[in-house]
């Protein structure tokens, strides 16, 4: 019974996914596209359109894949053994920078809030105290997790929400219309430079189907909370962030730490500024506690696979995986310190894009292997076909998307992906030898 208990509901896996996506990827959005000006709405529609067929795959895949693990389970079917430790490893490591991004989001944040101005080594210490912070409030299981995301949550819902609904009544057409493209960037340059930062702020969509594990009727409820969280995070997004665009002059956004707080300021008084800002640092820890849960599942059930250590798998009483948790921050401590960069903002770019070149490689596995998913289900030819050119679109999409990351991304991403295959070569005896377990 104990472990019946633990399982999530279909609202709470939807609130779950869009949680996911909202409580980190947006609340230093408006900054980033400032930099661009407001022609990074074209940005969105790109990835608003790039992501619903990257969740709908998803969910086809979610539905007919009869093995577990979400993205590393996918590409099983198409790569074999090595296909799957390729999708969870280059996953888990975009999880581990990601998620330090997000800290970082916590402390801008907070550093404004408290009008504190922090040197390099400041922000950097300060952000591994969050992951810290967010990792030991994970040891009481998924239920307690799923608990505090749904209160937390409501420190980015009633910011973004509010700012969306009434936030017309402060825009200004000629402040938006003069943001359109301040720094007379080429247009497919421009919509380019922006789309790394609109997909980090739909990386999640993927993570009703990591926690598979613990969710009730996965077959009707991963599709399901997978395409509702996403259309419902990408509507939020591009209003509020529009909204934002048209309120708080180009070149004030441009060099927030904390857009929305910025943005409230200018609405009402300083004062209501700085509870939004209490209220986003609020939610981004509980996103945080969210993401660290999923991370340490993604190890789990790597682990429980047999392609990582042993020690991402132990448990303690409340199902939760300790001992991997706490590797996981230590490692994320040792990026932290890495990373270190003179502006915060420079810190979370560098983070943010390497987090989504590493992100895209399970993507593009799982895209993939749609195609024999479907096959060794028996879908039928003409559901198969249809699905199958939305996952191909889901995947040009991708492709796109590791272009507009970035040489210097793409590199650091590309040497983290094949070290992957190095690491494989250490574990594959136990899979390669014995003939393939089915």
């Amino acid at each position: 019974m104990g472990k019946h208990n633990n399982k999530m509901g279909v609202v709470q896996l939807t609130i779950l996914t869009a949680v996911n996506m909202m409580g980190s990827g947006i609340i230093m959005l408006p900054t980033k596209l400032a930099e661009v000006g407001t022609i990074s709405i074209v940005s969105w529609l790109v990835t608003a359109l790039g992501s619903m067929a990257l969740a709908y795959a998803f969910a086809r895949c979610g539905m007919f894949s009869r093995k577990s693990g979400g993205m590393g389970g996918y590409a099983e079917y198409a790569f074999g053994k090595s296909g799957n430790f390729m999708a969870n490893y280059t996953y888990g490591v975009s999880l581990l920078i990601a998620n330090i991004a997000i800290a970082i989001s916590a402390v801008g944040y907070g550093t404004e809030l408290f009008g504190a101005a922090l040197p390099p080594l400041g922000i950097c210490i300060a952000t591994i105290a969050v992951l810290w912070l967010a990792t030991v409030a994970n040891f009481g299981g998924a239920r307690i997790t799923g608990q505090i995301s749904g209160v937390t949550v409501w420190g980015v819902i009633i910011p973004v929400l509010g700012i969306s609904l009434i936030g017309w009544f402060w825009f200004d057409g000629t402040a938006y219309a003069a943001a359109w493209n301040p720094h007379k960037v080429p247009t497919f340059e421009a919509v380019g430079a922006s789309i790394s930062m609109t997909l980090w702020a739909f990386l999640g969509l993927e993570s009703a189907c990591a926690n598979t594990d613990v969710v009730e009727n996965p077959e009707r409820n991963v599709p399901i909370a997978v395409l509702g969280g996403t259309l419902g995070a990408a509507v939020i997004y591009i209003v509020s962030t529009n909204v934002i665009a048209g309120i708080v002059p180009n070149s004030a956004l441009a060099n927030s730490t904390a857009p929305f707080g910025l943005a409230f300021a200018q609405m009402f008084t300083p004062a209501v500024g700085k509870i939004i800002m209490a209220l986003m640092i609020m939610s981004c820890i509980g996103s945080l506690l969210g993401w660290q849960f999923t991370i340490a599942q993604v190890f789990k059930s790597s682990a429980d696979s047999g392609f990582f250590p042993k020690i991402f798998s132990r448990l303690n009483k409340a199902d939760a995986p300790v001992k991997g948790m706490l590797t996981i921050v230590t490692l994320q401590s040792v990026l932290s310190l890495m990373t270190i960069s003179p502006s915060l903002n420079k810190q979370f770019n560098v983070l943010v894009n390497l987090a989504v070149v590493t992100n895209i490689i399970p993507y593009i596995l799982s895209m993939a292997a749609l195609v024999i998913i479907q096959k060794v289900a028996n879908v039928p030819e003409k559901q198969a076909h249809i699905a199958n050119l939305i996952a191909g679109t889901g995947a040009l999409y991708s492709f796109y998307a590791l272009y507009s990351a970035g040489e210097e991304a793409m590199m650091w991403g590309a040497i983290a992906t094949f070290l992957g295959w190095s690491l494989y070569g250490v574990v594959s005896p136990r899979f390669e030898i014995t003939g393939r377990p089915q």
